[in-house]
């Protein structure tokens, strides 16, 4: 077992509110991101999740905005499959719902956990759908991260 999986197994989302943002497009693969992130969140012992859906990837950074700027949640998730295709759509729906959420982070200071596949085929896409628990997993170390700071700040 690797030391990020061993630390996962140890995360504590006890106390901690999360929202999750999810994209209806490419529904069988989200919704497999979705039960994974669920997965991990309860088995942090995180209490139920604000889950949220948008159309696309493209409106996940928006949708991430919108719920940080309320303070409700102490981390986001976002959660998307960008599946490559014929024409250069992928390329520019990827870059900018990544650059987005990116943004949102920077902005807001809400962690927002990045759960979008994004994979040449739909087969990689179904591959990977246990991103959803990492995700989920790093929105619980990210929202415990400004403590983590303020512990070390103290010596």
């Amino acid at each position: 077992m690797s030391d990020q999986q061993l630390k996962w197994r140890s995360a504590d989302a006890r106390g901690l509110h999360f929202a999750i943002v999810v994209s209806r497009f490419n529904r069988e693969i989200t919704e497999k991101l979705l039960a994974s992130a669920r997965r991990g969140l309860a088995e942090a012992g995180a209490g139920n999740p604000e889950i949220f859906r948008v159309p696309g990837a493209f409106e996940l950074p928006l949708a991430a905005k919108i719920l940080a700027h309320t303070h409700a949640y102490h981390a986001i998730i976002a959660l998307g499959a960008v599946i490559r295709g014929d024409t250069p759509h992928f390329d520019y729906v990827a870059g900018e719902a990544a650059r987005g959420l990116q943004q949102v982070a920077l902005e807001t200071g809400i962690p927002i956990a990045f759960g979008v596949l994004t994979t040449d085929t739909f087969a990689q896409a179904e591959a990977r759908v246990e991103k959803g628990f990492d995700a989920a997993m790093t929105a619980i170390e990210m929202a415990h991260f400004p403590q983590t700071v303020a512990q070390a700040a103290r010596g």
